[in-house]
């Protein structure tokens, strides 16, 4: 290899190291996440984050849920629907992941505070 290539290696070497380390920063902080539990349509609660782990029981006139939140994310880890597939989902952490539960009409929906234009993909 001559040169001038080590030179090219090097200087895309180096522009991918700084192009990573953007991306990774440009993504939402935790404290501008918060989690949004929604049923039958509507939003009836914001959560947000912390450092330790709290229970909240989400009862309504269609079942029960109960959710483990903590700095990592967001889990069902009871519910009262016969599948119980929103327990099974396991925890969410990312903006834009859904845990849903039919039966109970119940929607937790991680949301940023950030007002950008542009779409999350998973």
């Amino acid at each position: 290899m001559k040169k001038g290539d080590f030179i090219l290696i090097f200087t895309l070497l180096v522009i991918f190291c700084f192009s990573f380390v953007y991306i990774n920063k440009s993504f939402v902080s935790t404290e501008d996440k918060y989690i949004s539990v929604q049923v039958n349509g509507e939003e009836i609660k914001q959560i947000t984050f912390g450092n330790k782990k709290n229970i909240y029981p989400i009862r309504t006139s269609f079942g029960l849920n109960i959710l483990e939140v903590d700095k990592d994310g967001v889990r069902v880890i009871e519910a009262s629907c016969p599948d119980k597939l929103d327990v099974k989902f396991g925890k969410i952490s990312k903006v834009g992941q859904a845990i849903i539960c039919m039966p109970n009409r119940l929607v937790i929906q991680i949301k940023s505070r950030q007002n950008n234009d542009l779409d999350v993909v998973n």
